[in-house]
């Protein structure tokens, strides 16, 4: 498989697809727009943060839109924190439904889709005022519709950790949601299987992250929980967020990592950069009895 192609693959058959079960995307943002996000600290005006901003890149998400979904199709989106899948979904020919539960992330994300999107574009996007608990309601009147659902979980179940930053002006810092506790989770893997047209596909971004000196990695209980809620675990996607340059990482470090750098011998963690996310895909099965 080519590097850039992506889990899609010709069978015999035309127009069959296929997903392998662990593929590879490279999905670095370059645009200066993506570039001036990922090196503005939440306090630069009127801007998402780079932690937000990449939840679901630009790149990741056309990805995830050409291979799930087709012309017309219905992409919606839970934890919606930027632009960026609306965007694409809208630029693709999809009808595009953000769930954004908190007033200032809604208010941010209308300013931009009025800059990045003509008004016929813009026709094809819905915001819902709903949280990811909510989804049902959200997407009343779709459910059983929806191609795509992408859901890219907050990196820690208690954001207090982030309480610093909730004088910022990122408004998606303003109003950080929790992510999804075990229980909370498998409520709504069964919602997001009933909204899901039968083929149809939930994309579940997550991120390791350290609790009292352990790497914690939630996807093996994501995907114990999708199992039970009746969607099938279909593949792994590692999405590559920074540019390749033969077989280097080229990892650019921000103002917020630079301010992390230590002595060789600290006995602290080193400075965490976002180098990929990791992408479950499940599927609600074709005819499945739940």
């Amino acid at each position: 498989m080519s590097k850039n192609e992506g889990p899609r693959s010709r069978s015999p058959r035309a127009g069959e697809r296929r997903l392998v079960p662990l593929s590879v995307w490279l999905c670095s943002d370059t645009t200066p727009d993506t570039a001036k996000a990922k090196d503005s600290p939440c306090g630069a005006t009127e801007a998402v943060c780079g932690r937000h901003h990449q939840a679901v890149g630009r790149e990741l998400a056309r990805h995830l839109i050409g291979v799930c979904t087709h012309p017309g199709g219905v992409v919606a989106e839970v934890f919606t924190a930027s632009e960026t899948v609306l965007v694409a979904a809208a630029e693709m020919g999809r009808m595009g439904i953000g769930c954004v539960p908190r007033l200032p992330v809604a208010q941010h994300l209308v300013g931009r889709l009025r800059q990045e999107l003509a008004a016929d574009q813009r026709a094809a996007v819905r915001l819902r005022p709903y949280g990811p608990h909510e989804i049902r309601e959200a997407l009343l009147g779709v459910e059983g519709q929806v191609q795509l659902l992408i859901a890219a979980l907050p990196p820690y179940p208690d954001v207090a950790w982030a309480a610093g930053s909730a004088s910022a002006a990122c408004p998606s810092c303003r109003a950080e949601q929790s992510s999804l506790a075990m229980p909370q989770l498998g409520r709504f893997l069964e919602n997001a299987r009933h909204v899901l047209a039968p083929g149809g596909h939930l994309a579940v971004i997550t991120a390791a992250r350290h609790e009292r000196g352990r790497l914690v990695d939630s996807a093996p209980g994501i995907i114990r929980r999708a199992d039970a809620a009746g969607l099938a675990y279909v593949q792994h996607v590692i999405a590559v967020r920074v540019p390749i340059e033969g077989d280097a990482l080229v990892v650019q470090a921000g103002p917020a990592e630079l301010a992390q750098l230590r002595r060789a011998q600290s006995a602290e963690l080193p400075p965490v950069v976002s180098v990929h996310a990791d992408v479950c895909l499940f599927t609600r099965p074709i005819g499945g009895a739940r």
